[in-house]
């Protein structure tokens, strides 16, 4: 590959894994699309990744590219394969021939399922941020010289291929856990808009009550609160239905005279 048009290609795969902040995300969109831009950046036939989150459920996701070549070989790591042996040590596995019989003797069941869909090399790097592992990224690698990455290339000695390889693990990871804390904070400041929402609607028909009834807001307040207790409902119900005038007047005017002799919240 020209190098101009792999270095387009990396950094196409590196913006594409780092766009994560977005509502819409879904990883089983995201992944594919991150494990292909490795296919073509490789020159492999295909790639996938293998992810097992904190209670060790293990999800696996390939590349469109030779989609089911690739979930056939992740399965086929139950017993043993390059991405469990990322995963379990936190480093790289190098790029192995599947051919030789050292491999075979390692991996038994990946190895059988790799040569029979025509893969003569692979190797896996693991996606981690810092030190939290989330899983491992494999590649395929073709027998077909059409698929396959030039001799000297993938199973070269400088690495180039791993380190590539690692680079789009390393950003894919970034993007997940990144997208996990963009979730939580959407999530807290949703709730506490609502937190704030609702404080100013029980102020506002706090306000509203001592008005109408001529009394101290807190008399109001009370009076509200007894209302949403005796009645089981939340106090911002309550609120809303006074703004709305749908509360019964005469039921709040009963609360207040009852009181409760509490200090306000």
């Amino acid at each position: 590959m020209h190098r101009s048009t792999r270095e387009i290609r990396l950094a196409e795969a590196l913006v594409e894994s780092a766009d994560t902040l977005v509502d819409d995300f879904e990883a089983a969109h995201y992944l594919p699309r991150v494990a292909d831009h490795c296919v073509r950046l490789l020159g492999a036939r295909a790639a996938g990744f293998m992810l097992i989150d904190e209670g060790g459920t293990v999800s696996l996701t390939a590349s469109d590219a030779h989609r089911e070549v690739a979930l056939d070989l992740l399965r086929a790591q139950r017993g043993g394969g390059p991405c469990l042996d990322s995963y379990g040590s936190g480093r790289p596995v190098s790029p192995v021939s599947i051919g030789a019989a050292p491999t075979a003797a390692r991996w038994p069941e990946f190895t059988e399922r790799a040569l029979a869909h025509g893969i003569v090399g692979t190797f896996a790097v693991p996606v981690r941020r810092h030190e939290r592992l989330l899983g491992a990224l494999n590649v395929f690698v073709a027998a077909h010289p059409a698929e396959a990455t030039p001799p000297g290339d993938t199973a070269s000695g400088d690495g180039t291929e791993l380190r590539l390889a690692q680079l789009i693990a390393d950003c894919t990871a970034l993007g997940l856990r990144n997208h996990d804390t963009y979730v939580q904070c959407r999530a807290l400041a949703g709730q506490l808009q609502q937190a704030l929402s609702s404080r100013v609607r029980i102020e506002q028909a706090k306000g509203m009550l001592a008005e109408r009834w001529n009394t101290a807001a807190d008399h109001a307040f009370v009076a509200m609160r007894q209302y949403a207790r005796r009645r089981q409902l939340p106090l911002d119900r309550v609120a809303q239905a006074v703004i709305d005038r749908v509360a019964d007047d005469a039921e709040l005017r009963r609360e207040a005279g009852r009181g409760d002799g509490e200090p306000r919240a």
